[in-house]
């Protein structure tokens, strides 16, 4: 149905769109999808660095904690 949309289309929506909601509406809620995407990618980009940190303690906890036969041996 909304395969054959085109140009036209999607330009009378827009301004179907603009005619009800208004412009000050219309740019107050692209603002706000602008911040919900930018707290987005901060957390992600936090849950990735929260992850890393935690693999890196991992490893050194691993790191120190030598198994018994490799103390004997020194």
């Amino acid at each position: 149905m909304l395969n054959n949309i085109g140009l036209p289309g999607i330009l009378l929506i827009a301004i179907v769109v603009l005619v009800l909601f208004g412009r000050g509406k219309i740019s107050s809620l692209m603002g706000e999808v602008g911040k919900g995407i930018t707290s987005f990618k901060k957390g992600i980009t936090e849950g990735n660095k929260d992850l890393e940190d935690a693999a890196d303690e991992t490893a050194q906890e691993a790191k120190d904690v030598t198994p018994k036969s490799e103390k004997d041996k020194a």
